[in-house]
């Protein structure tokens, strides 16, 4: 079994469910007492935050490349970051070690053309709605992503970083994600991605008729998928 170097903290209420899902899925693959190999670093995201919407994305790539050289150091074979957003700075990243990054866009594509998905709905912090380096990378997959309006992609914003990140789950928050939802595809996307790594904390599949991509579940479960891959 392949040690996996989780970089979270960001925040570590969707952390703690990588760590969840990742044993779990070793778990029911090898039975037993099985559990997984992990490194985890967990960063201050108080500094994270401030630093995104500063705009200062080089002092947060210099975070997690400390990050990576230090879970590197302790044993990793590969690099899981416990975030959507923060793949921003994935190359600098990836730059900074000599184990492979597994990165959260290329796992969800890879799902998405295996269920022929070919126009997708994104949710996630303005940063990964808005900017390139999420849509370009699904569009550079074959796969059309539809972002919510502004008011609702500021909605959806607000309510991640402050209820979600702090471990406040509302029921008018997820009516108002469900509305969202149903926009989305009323506007032709065959599925959602949550794109955010704690909105699967306010809204599951059994809430909408309308499939559901949860980039948690799905990078936890490739992640597992290749630390065993020797198996």
């Amino acid at each position: 079994m392949k040690t996996i170097g989780l970089i979270g903290g960001m925040s570590w209420e969707s952390t703690q469910t990588y760590y969840r899902l990742i044993n779990q899925h070793v778990r029911t693959a090898l039975g037993a007492l099985h559990s997984a190999k992990v490194v985890l670093y967990s960063v201050d995201f108080a500094e994270i935050e401030a630093l995104q919407h500063q705009g200062d994305w080089q002092a947060t790539a210099e975070i997690l490349a400390a990050a990576g050289k230090a879970v590197e150091a302790a044993g990793a074979d590969f690099l899981v970051l416990c975030t959507n957003t923060m793949h921003k700075v994935a190359e600098p990243l990836e730059a900074a070690v000599s184990i492979p990054l597994l990165h959260i866009a290329d796992a969800t594509a890879q799902v998405l053309q295996q269920q022929d998905i070919t126009c997708v709905g994104l949710l996630g912090t303005r940063f990964t709605m808005e900017q390139a380096f999420y849509i370009e990378r699904l569009q550079r997959q074959g796969i059309e992503v539809v972002v919510p309006s502004e008011p609702q992609r500021e909605r959806v914003h607000s309510v991640i970083y402050q209820e979600l990140c702090l471990g406040v789950v509302k029921a008018d928050a997820k009516a108002d994600y469900l509305t969202i939802v149903d926009s989305l595809a009323e506007r032709g996307a065959q599925g959602v991605i949550l794109g955010c790594t704690e909105i699967g904390l306010l809204i599951q599949q059994a809430d909408t008729g309308v499939p559901l991509f949860d980039t948690t579940e799905i990078h936890a479960a490739q992640a597992v998928q290749r630390a065993l891959r020797s198996f």
